[in-house]
C-alpha cells in the first residue's frame, strides 16, 4: 500500500493537508494511507479506513483537533463520517492524547450507503482549537474516491424447484383369488364347483388377458390347499396335498381350452399344501353368531395336543351342528391365487389423454404426463386441468408456480406457491415462496432468509448465497452456492477477490450476455489488464448499449477514465 506524507502546520496532525502558509509554529510531517481506495459499498454500508502515525512533537501540546472525513457526492450532497478528536498532552478535553513522542493511529468509520455516493470523493475537515483563540477550519485535498458498488450488479435469479414427486407406476402388481371347496374326506373337484361365480370370474379374467392390446400380464398361480381339523393329522396333510393337485389339474384343463399358453407350463403353478386349517377354524367360528362360540375357542386354546384337539372338535361337531354345517365345510378347500401385472398407459397414451380427456386419468397419471411434457405452455394447460380436478394437491399448485415463474409471471407464481404452502409446508414449497418474495421485493428480509434456511436444498442454498452477497458476506455466499457456476457465483468471487475462480465460473456460462462480459472487464481492471478491460467492455456494450452510461461513472474503472482507448468506447 502506498504511504502518503503531508506537511502539517500548527497541529502536525493529519497529513491529508496540502501546503499551508508557514507560521512561526514548527512544521511537522505525518504518514498515512487509505487501505481501500476507491471505497467499496459492502452489505449496504461504506467503510473508510485510515492508518497513520503522528511524528514526534506532531501536535501542539495545547491544541485540540476535531477531524471529520466527509464524502462529497458529485450531486453536491455531503455525507460525514464519524468525527474523532485528538489533542496535545497539555490540552483540556476528552480527545485522544498525542504524546510528544508521537502516536500511531487507526481510524475507521462506517456509514450507510446512499445512492448519491456512487460518484464522489472523500476529504477531511479539521477544526483546530487552542485556548481562547478563534477555531481554525482546514479542508484537506481528496484522500479517497468513491464508491465501488459492484455488489449491486447482482442478478436476482433465485432458483425455484419443480417437484418430480409422483407415485405413478407404469406396472403395478395385483392378485385375484377364487376358492374350490371339497366334500368331507374327498379331494376330487366337482363340475359344480368349477361353475361357481368366483371361478368363472377368474377364468373370464384370464380369457380377457390374452386378448390383443390387453394391459394385463399374468405371472403365476399359487394354489394353497387345506383340510378341516377334525380328522387325523397325517391323513389331513395328505388330503390337503391331494386337494391342491386336483385343483391344479382342474385349472390346467380350463386354461388349455381357452388356449392360455402360459398355463401350459408346470413352473407357472405352485402348490402349497397347508394341512389342517386351525386359523381358518378360529376365523369361521368367530364369524358365527352362536352363543357358545367363545367357549368353543377357549377349549381349543387350552388344548395344545393336536390329536386331543381333533377329538374335541369331533365331539363338538356332534353337539354343535353349526360347526358341521357352517364352519368345517369352509375349511375343506383349495384357494387359487392368480398373480398378475397391470401395465399402465404409455407416455404417448398419457400425452394424448391428458390433452383430450384428462377426466379419465388419475392424479398420478396427470402429474406423470406433465413431467413428460417439454413444452411449458402445454405443461401449464395440463396442470391447470389437473388443478380443476384435484384442487388440494400441493404438487400441482407448486408446479404451476414453477412454470409461471420461468415464464416471467412472478405474481402468478407467487399466488400458486402460497396456495401450495397453505396445503403443505415442505422444503420445496418453502424455497419457492422465499424465491418469489425475494425477486418481488428486490431485497431480502428475515422471513425470506428463514424460508431458505429451513428448506436446505441445493436451490435454497444458492438463493441464500444471493442474500449473503447482499449482506456483504462474500465467502459465505461462495460456499452456499456450491457448484452452481453462475453469473452471481462469478460476481461473489470477484467481490471476494478470487479472480481466477470468477473467470472459471464465467467460462462455464453458455451464451454469455452483456453482464458476463462486464464482469470480465471488472476482473481485467482489478488485475491491471487494460486489454481485457477494453475488449470486454466493448462486447458488453454491443450486447447492451445501456451499460455505457453505467461504465462511464463506475469507479471500478476510475484509473481508466483518462485512458484514450477507454474514452473511445463511449
Amino acid at each position: 500500500m502506498k504511504t502518503n506524507t503531508f506537511n502539517i502546520r500548527k497541529l502536525g496532525i493529519f497529513s491529508f493537508l496540502v501546503s499551508i502558509i508557514f507560521s512561526c509554529s514548527t512544521i511537522k510531517e505525518l504518514e498515512y494511507n487509505v487501505p481501500q481506495n476507491p471505497l467499496h459499498m459492502k452489505g449496504g454500508d461504506v467503510t473508510l479506513q485510515i492508518n497513520g502515525k503522528f511524528v514526534e512533537k506532531g501536535i501542539n501540546p495545547k491544541g485540540i483537533a476535531e477531524i471529520t472525513p466527509i464524502f462529497f457526492c458529485a450531486d453536491g450532497n455531503e455525507v460525514p463520517f464519524v468525527t474523532e478528536i485528538y489533542q496535545g498532552s497539555k490540552a483540556a478535553g476528552n480527545g485522544k492524547v498525542v504524546p510528544s513522542e508521537g502516536l500511531k493511529f487507526s481510524y475507521s468509520s462506517t456509514i450507510p450507503y446512499q445512492k448519491s455516493m456512487a460518484e464522489g470523493e472523500v476529504k477531511v475537515r479539521i477544526l483546530f482549537k487552542m485556548g481562547s483563540k478563534e477555531p481554525e477550519q482546514i479542508m484537506s485535498p481528496k484522500i479517497a474516491d468513491g464508491t465501488i458498488i459492484s455488489s449491486l450488479l447482482i442478478d436476482l435469479d433465485d432458483q425455484v424447484i419443480m417437484t418430480s414427486e409422483c407415485n405413478f407406476q407404469r406396472t403395478n402388481s395385483f392378485s385375484k383369488s377364487a376358492t374350490i371347496n371339497f366334500s368331507k374326506g374327498k379331494h376330487s373337484v366337482t363340475s359344480k364347483e368349477m361353475r361357481d361365480n368366483d371361478i368363472k370370474d377368474l377364468l373370464d379374467f384370464v380369457k380377457n388377458s390374452i386378448k390383443e392390446n390387453s394391459k394385463v400380464a399374468i405371472k403365476s398361480i399359487l394354489i394353497s390347499s387345506f383340510a378341516s381339523p377334525e380328522g387325523e393329522v397325517d391323513l389331513n396333510n395328505d388330503l390337503a396335498e391331494d386337494r391342491g393337485n386336483s385343483a391344479k389339474k382342474a385349472i390346467i384343463s380350463k386354461f388349455k381350452r381357452m388356449k392360455f399358453e402360459a398355463g401350459k407350463e408346470d413352473a407357472f403353478y405352485s402348490v402349497s399344501p397347508k394341512g389342517e386349517d386351525w386359523n381358518g377354524f378360529k376365523t369361521e367360528v368367530s364369524k358365527t353368531d352362536h352363543e357358545d362360540k367363545e367357549l368353543i375357542l377357549r377349549v381349543l386354546q387350552m388344548t395344545s395336543d393336536l390329536n386331543k384337539r381333533e377329538k374335541e372338535i369331533r365331539n363338538m361337531a356332534k353337539t354343535y351342528s353349526f360347526l358341521e354345517k357352517k364352519v368345517l365345510p369352509q375349511l375343506r378347500r383349495a384357494t387359487i391365487t392368480l398373480n398378475y401385472d397391470e401395465v399402465g398407459f404409455s407416455d404417448d397414451e398419457l400425452k394424448n389423454l391428458v390433452a383430450s380427456n384428462p377426466d379419465t386419468l388419475s392424479l398420478e397419471e396427470i402429474i406423470q404426463a406433465s413431467l413428460n411434457e417439454e413444452d411449458m405452455n402445454v405443461q401449464l394447460k395440463n396442470l391447470n386441468n389437473a388443478q380443476r380436478l384435484y384442487p388440494n394437491d400441493w404438487r400441482i399448485r407448486n408446479n404451476i408456480g414453477y412454470l409461471l415463474y420461468n415464464m416471467g409471471d412472478v405474481d402468478g407464481a407467487s399466488q400458486s406457491f402460497e396456495k401450495a404452502l397453505s396445503i403443505t409446508d415442505n422444503a420445496t414449497v418453502s424455497n419457492n415462496v422465499g424465491a418469489v418474495n425475494h425477486v418481488k421485493s428486490g431485497k431480502s428480509n428475515d422471513d425470506i432468509k428463514a424460508l431458505f434456511e429451513s428448506s436446505n436444498t441445493k436451490e435454497s442454498k444458492y438463493n441464500l448465497g444471493l442474500i449473503q452477497i447482499e449482506e456483504g458476506k462474500y465467502e459465505e455466499a461462495i460456499t452456499s452456492m456450491g457448484n452452481t457456476k453462475s453469473y452471481n457465483y462469478a460476481l461473489a468471487n470477484i467481490l471476494a477477490e478470487h479472480y481466477d475462480a470468477a473467470t472459471d465460473a464465467l467460462d462455464e456460462i453458455k451464451n454469455e450476455d452483456a453482464k458476463s462480459f462486464y464482469l470480465r472487464a471488472i476482473i481485467g481492471s482489478r488485475s491491471a489488464n487494460t486489454e481485457m478491460v477494453i475488449e470486454n467492455l466493448q462486447s458488453a456494450f454491443e450486447n447492451d448499449a445501456s451499460l455505457k452510461e453505467y461504465a462511464k461513472k463506475d469507479r471500478e474503472f476510475i484509473k481508466y477514465f483518462e485512458n484514450a482507448d477507454f474514452i473511445a468506447l463511449f
